[in-house]
């Protein structure tokens, strides 16, 4: 059995305060949904089965480029944050797996980690490489770019390292790489677009060959930031064009946050997975660029609207349809491990929205170019409040009914506030 960071017996009290509001909330929306043809306990069971991994820089406070404010009890390594993500698995029981970032999470003894998050009840998510910013032993600096720098020698230098994390990551049980750049240009005249992106393309196919056969490597393309003239993988096109150029087990990872306002996101989703090519997501929202804002604490309908795709493509059994999915956020003002929590539960009620759409008459009005009810066919999918299957899912899984109120009640974070040394303010960066 795993580790539970929280006292199982408050999330069993928290519970059976519950339990008296939960069944004839689950019962009554489950006679509503039956009239619309709708199991509610097939829903509630492909919820329970659905997760979203945990990024582990995630569980810290997040920060801007002028300033950061440490929060109470920030998690000091690896196994810290490890310890938080238990936290957040155990209560949403969403939340299985952990995606690391290297070298902020390097340990010497990689065994060691494997068993920590063993006894956690946690696996381990892609791996996710850095040549964004410089290492206080690195040789060579990424001022001016890491994959496509002109000078072969820092090419080289962030090649060894994706493949260190691929080697990290074998002994870890991961299966898949993520490769984000924040190479581009800040002047007009900076770079030779063409030749940077050669150069990018040629390290990129080294990092492939080293992937053993039964892994993935996402890319991930950001309309700006920190190169905020051009970079190098800038929209899906690119991102596209280099999943296509580099292999078969290369595919695109779709932050929701990294696209200009207008963007059509989920129209992108569904030309990924069209041509075979949607790697995953990295889950969060946005008001005006890549802000990192919580999971549908924005815009809800766009998030739906992703997931519909996802279920249309589901319902149709693409091949080799398997996107990954993980959250990638930045918390400023709120406890990480609340905030993480809301979105995990953000997505899976995504996901429950989605399944519950009326996919035969969808179609018909969709053929008949009623546009109309086509549209109201999907909003009265997401007008479905369908919070108690989302609670109900929880409670059989082992979970609490009410995650965040659960996790008030047991201080954890006053807790770890006394074993944590509180970290000093003043430090900028987005972690």
């Amino acid at each position: 059995m795993s580790e539970t960071m929280i006292d199982a017996e408050i999330v069993s009290a928290e519970n059976d305060k519950a339990l008296s509001a939960l069944q004839p909330d689950y019962e009554a929306l489950g006679e509503h949904l039956d009239r619309r043809g709708v199991d509610i306990n097939a829903i509630k069971n492909k919820v329970a089965g659905y997760g979203v991994a945990i990024p582990s820089w995630g569980v810290g406070t997040g920060g801007t480029r002028f300033a950061r404010f440490p929060g109470k009890g920030e998690p000091r390594h690896i196994y810290d944050k490890m310890e938080d993500c238990a936290v957040i698995h155990q209560l949403t029981c969403a939340t299985p797996s952990v995606s690391l970032h290297i070298p902020w999470d390097k340990v010497e003894d990689i065994s060691e980690l494997k068993a920590k998050g063993n006894a956690l009840g946690l696996t381990f998510d892609a791996m996710n490489s850095n040549t964004f910013q410089d290492q206080v032993d690195q040789e060579h600096s990424y001022k001016y770019g890491s994959l496509s720098h002109a000078n072969k020698a820092t090419r080289q230098q962030a090649i060894n390292h994706n493949i260190e994390c691929i080697e990290y990551g074998k002994a870890l049980g991961s299966k898949a790489l993520t490769v984000w750049v924040g190479d581009g240009s800040n002047f007009p005249g900076q770079v030779n677009f063409t030749r940077q992106f050669e150069r990018y393309l040629d390290a990129m196919k080294s990092v492939y060959k080293a992937l053993p056969d039964d892994w993935r490597i996402f890319t991930e393309h950001k309309i700006f930031e920190p190169a905020f003239y051009s970079t190098v993988v800038q929209d899906w096109g690119t991102n596209y064009l280099i999943a296509t150029e580099l292999g078969e087990k290369a595919h695109c990872l779709v932050d929701l946050g990294h696209h200009a306002p207008t963007v059509n996101i989920e129209m992108i989703v569904a030309r990924l997975i069209q041509f075979g090519k949607l790697g995953g997501f990295h889950f969060n929202d946005s008001k005006y660029g890549d802000d990192d804002l919580d999971t549908g604490l924005i815009d809800p309908y766009r998030l739906f609207l992703v997931f519909n795709e996802l279920v249309d493509a589901e319902n149709r059994d693409v091949e080799g349809f398997d996107p990954a999915h993980m959250l990638d956020q930045s918390h400023n003002v709120t406890d990480p491990i609340e905030s993480l929590m809301q979105s995990a539960m953000e997505v899976q009620r995504a996901y429950a929205l989605a399944l519950i759409v009326d996919r035969k008459k969808l179609e018909t009005y969709q053929e008949d170019n009623d546009a109309l009810m086509a549209s109201n066919t999907l909003k009265s999918a997401f007008r479905t409040d369908v919070e108690p299957i989302l609670a109900m899912a929880r409670l059989e899984s082992g979970g609490s009914v009410n995650p965040i109120a659960t996790y008030r009640t047991s201080n954890y974070r006053q807790k770890v506030s006394a074993i944590r040394p509180e970290i000093a303010p003043g430090s900028s960066g987005i972690v």
